[in-house]
């Protein structure tokens, strides 16, 4: 006999690339650890029920408020619709995706239930949130080509070295440095803020500092795509 009601939950992928500081730089997602049946133990993407009273973005903006600060979230957009009738037990319930993005180096506080996980190594995730985030990495992916929203990912001044690890980490293979600079510097994406990193231990010339020119997400070659070296 088919479900008589349907649910909506909202549902976040928050993506923050970790590890610059150690030069292992990799894309983490925010997880949280289920403490009740059903799928007990197991990681899944925070958020919930859609109240009576809220629309699709405030619901998320107020689940993830309960997780991270929303103060360190650079980019919030919806994905996706997952509507299988069987993808949780139960209640019927249709969940719609959002992309969050938080730039390095922030740090938000996490309650003890939640923590960052390698894409590349995701534990045993509940439901379908594993599909949920490949989905969601393949449109950040896809959204390094053809937008600026790398500056959500990025510190406000950084050097190339730094943006490159950035887009090599969310694209998932290496990134010539110059190249990039080359394409978001054409593409009137990045510029140079005239001051330069300080020098490390090891000396030498300290590094260009470069700034994204807007902070607002905004496409800017809608046929551009960045490709993994030949």
């Amino acid at each position: 006999m088919p479900n008589r009601s349907t649910a909506h939950e909202v549902l976040a992928v928050v993506f923050q690339v970790r590890g610059l500081d150690t030069r292992q730089p990799a894309l983490h997602v925010l997880l949280w650890q289920r403490a009740l049946a059903p799928e007990r133990g197991r990681w899944s993407l925070p958020g919930g029920r859609l109240g009576d009273d809220e629309d699709l973005i405030s619901s998320v903006r107020r689940q993830l408020a309960e997780k991270v600060d929303l103060r360190e979230l650079a980019h919030l957009e919806q994905l996706a619709v997952f509507s299988d009738p069987s993808r949780v037990p139960g209640t019927r319930t249709i969940a719609s995706t959002f992309l969050g993005l938080v730039p390095s180096p922030a740090t938000p506080a996490l309650p003890a239930d939640t923590r960052w996980h390698p894409v590349s190594a995701l534990p045993e995730m509940a439901f379908d949130h594993g599909p949920m985030v490949q989905h969601a990495h393949a449109r950040l992916a896809a959204k390094l080509s053809y937008t600026n929203i790398g500056f959500a990912l990025s510190p406000k001044e950084f050097a190339l070295s730094t943006l490159r690890d950035i887009y090599g980490a969310a694209l998932g293979y290496q990134v010539d440095a110059t190249n990039l600079q080359r394409v978001l510097e054409r593409r009137q994406v990045i510029s140079r803020t005239g001051t330069t990193a300080r020098s490390g231990k090891s000396g030498g010339r300290p590094p260009a500092l470069f700034r994204f020119a807007e902070s607002r997400y905004r496409v800017t070659d809608e046929f551009a795509a960045l490709r993994p070296p030949g």
